[in-house]
């Protein structure tokens, strides 16, 4: 009833100055669309860093990730003691039909790969068509959902990086496998198989990417990384051993920097926008002043008066905000997939649209509370003289 009894006036309210409210409503989207998208990253790297195994290591070349390693490290690696399986690994730059349509692809030993990533769940059939089909792929279920692939598809895949012997660029594979993964997890990645690419390309002869190693005791990270790395000193190929979930948190731990950007660029933004909205309300009840003399002369209590005010601007940021949270979420469906080569994951997190709602109630009632207070203790006489 009290909600059904103000409505009308502050929807009155709002449409009186259009113009300024439509700049104060965009403003706000601006401000949670930025927030949404800032917490849209934290989320995609964060969960790199959950789904990395503790029990799985990465081995790169020392100088860069962009400098290849041998393929002839790979049995000296599996070697190792405490080392369970090795599955070499390149990056494939893979896209499909429109060069917007990437994703990540890479080649490695079939049977190697899935002992490595034991959560990864396919059925048992379509696995041995995989691991008997040197053409056939292992492919994610987002990425066979997107273009609407099935198990048997031929696919014409482009890479940015590799061309085939007769110079091509275009690898022709068969989806031989689909696989999801529990709780959701990112499945927009394909496998190729790793002795078929290194029979085609054209190119790094004998050379891999990385190398990622299965241990048995995660106790034993360490001292197996720098036996591995020992082994390789003062070669031309130097290498640089750390596990999977280390590494993912060192590469969070580089990028936060930016995230502590992006955070403090939106704190800015928010108090940028609590000035923006508590001008408006300001200047709004200024104004109204005769308007809300003439409501208390009609019985409006100055309680009444004060939470019309902070409705009007508490609606004005929900408003805004809603829009902007829509439009990040948007983002995140719309451009998710392209996205997910570099970010996996990029989507706004359940919690960051609950807390958004939180901001965009604070925000509005911070920005309203002292217009509000000044409409309720506006004297009827006051008011009416200034009309």
């Amino acid at each position: 009833m009290v909600v059904g009894k103000y409505l009308p006036l502050l929807a009155s309210s709002l449409r009186r100055k259009r113009l300024r409210t439509f700049f104060t409503v965009s403003s706000i989207l601006i401000a949670f669309l930025l927030y949404g998208l800032a917490a849209s990253m934290q989320y995609a790297l964060q969960s790199g860093v959950d789904v990395a195994g503790a029990d799985r290591l990465l081995t790169m070349h020392k100088v860069s990730f962009t400098q290849l390693l041998p393929a002839s490290y790979e049995s000296r690696i599996r070697a190792v003691d405490g080392v369970v399986a090795v599955s070499p690994q390149t990056w494939f730059g893979a896209w499909y039909q429109d060069e917007r349509n990437q994703f990540p692809a890479f080649p490695s030993d079939p049977e190697a790969f899935l002992r490595i990533y034991p959560e990864i769940k396919l059925p048992e059939l379509q696995k041995q068509a995989w691991f008997a089909d040197r053409t056939g792929a292992l492919v994610g279920r987002a990425i066979a959902d997107v273009f609407g692939w099935k198990v048997g598809d031929t696919v014409p895949l482009k890479s940015a990086i590799w061309r085939r012997l007769d110079g091509s660029d275009t690898w022709d594979i068969t989806v031989r496998a689909i696989y999801d993964l529990p709780d959701g997890g990112d499945t927009r990645q394909i496998v190729l198989h790793q002795e078929y690419f290194e029979e085609a390309k054209q190119q790094a002869k004998g050379l891999i990417g990385w190398y990622v190693i299965k241990i048995s005791d995660v106790n034993k990270a360490q001292a197996i990384s720098k036996q591995i790395d020992a082994m390789f000193a003062n070669s031309p190929a130097e290498t640089k051993t750390s596990s999977e979930r280390a590494m993912a948190q060192s590469f969070v731990n580089q990028i936060g920097n930016i995230g502590a950007i992006l955070s403090a660029i939106v704190g800015a933004v928010f108090f940028t926008m609590l000035l923006v909205t508590a001008n408006t309300m300001a200047q709004s009840v200024r104004e109204r002043t005769s308007e809300l003399g003439v409501l208390k002369t009609l019985g409006f209590s100055n309680g009444g008066v004060m939470g019309m005010v902070l409705g009007e601007s508490v609606l004005v940021t929900l408003l805004g905000g809603l829009l902007g949270m829509f439009l990040a979420w948007w983002i995140g469906v719309q451009f998710g997939p392209t996205l997910g080569q570099y970010l996996p994951g990029f989507r706004v997190p359940p919690d960051a649209l609950a807390k958004s709602v939180v901001y965009m109630l604070a925000l509005g009632v911070v920005a309203g509370v002292v217009p509000a207070w000044q409409a309720m203790r506006l004297r009827i006489v006051e008011a009416l003289r200034r009309d």
